[in-house]
């Protein structure tokens, strides 16, 4: 039976790899890589620089894909994301059918954790439920969450307080009124700019564990336009950007 992969590899920096993920990058007879353009090529040359740093394996094949772009024009979030998703697993399908043998090990070099705000395990489930057989492990990796609260020098959470995982899309949704603390992933509209309570404490952070990262933290009515001018700024010069910030409630006074 084919055998997949699924490597969590940080989010940018060879030395986040753990010592599971580099033995499970190393029993891989084929790496899936995907090229998402000319725009994202960085991210392009951190896989290849994962590989070079610590593959071991003269023989072991790597294979490029090209990733399909969401339609977003004339379709609703939901249908746009499984049409998209519905593309992708007849990418992932063609690719495990055409380049990996019947007792072959394959693996796909996942951003981050395979399990946080990544949908290469739905996929695979896709591609499954096209009698397309395979075996399947998930190796977990550094998320930007644990370095960006890393970086800021902050406990995720407060004491005896939850934390919500949230989007820029449903954050007016989980914060100030129903939350202490959220997480914001996958924010492209910059949705702390439009928060109502400016004592809020917010921690930034943009392409974490790269040479380019930027980190920025205080009161929000204090820093997010110089947020919000660093983040334009960082996206003019590279082409593209990954970011993510925790909000905070403010303490109450004492």
């Amino acid at each position: 039976m084919r055998h997949i992969k699924v490597i969590g590899i940080g989010t940018g920096n060879p030395d986040h790899l753990t010592i599971e993920a580099v033995r499970a990058l190393n029993a891989a007879d084929v790496l899936f890589l995907p090229d998402k353009g000319e725009e994202k090529a960085e991210l392009a040359a951190v896989r290849h620089q994962v590989i070079a740093t610590y593959g071991t394996r003269a023989d072991q094949r790597h294979i490029g894909f090209s990733v399909p772009k969401r339609q977003v024009e004339g379709l609703a979030y939901g249908d746009s994301v499984d049409a998209w998703h519905a593309a992708l697993a007849d990418n992932h399908a063609r690719l495990i059918a055409s380049h990996l043998g019947e007792a072959q090990t394959g693996a796909f070099l996942v951003w981050g954790d395979p399990m946080l705000y990544d949908s290469t395990l739905r996929i695979l489930d896709r591609v499954k439920a096209t009698g397309l057989d395979f075996s399947l492990d998930v190796i977990a990796g550094i998320t930007s969450l644990q370095l960006l609260t890393a970086r800021h020098q902050i406990p995720l959470n407060g004491i005896g307080q939850p934390v919500t995982i949230t989007t820029g899309r449903r954050l007016s949704q989980d914060f100030p009124e129903t939350r202490e603390t959220a997480v914001v992933m996958l924010d492209g509209e910059q949705a702390f700019l439009a928060l109502d309570d400016p004592d809020a404490e917010i921690y930034w952070g943009a392409y974490l564990g790269m040479p380019q990262e930027i980190v920025i933290s205080g009161r929000l009515g204090s820093v997010r336009q110089e947020i919000a001018t660093r983040r334009a700024e960082a996206r003019a010069a590279h082409g593209w950007i990954m970011d993510i910030y925790l909000l905070r409630k403010p303490l109450p006074s004492t």
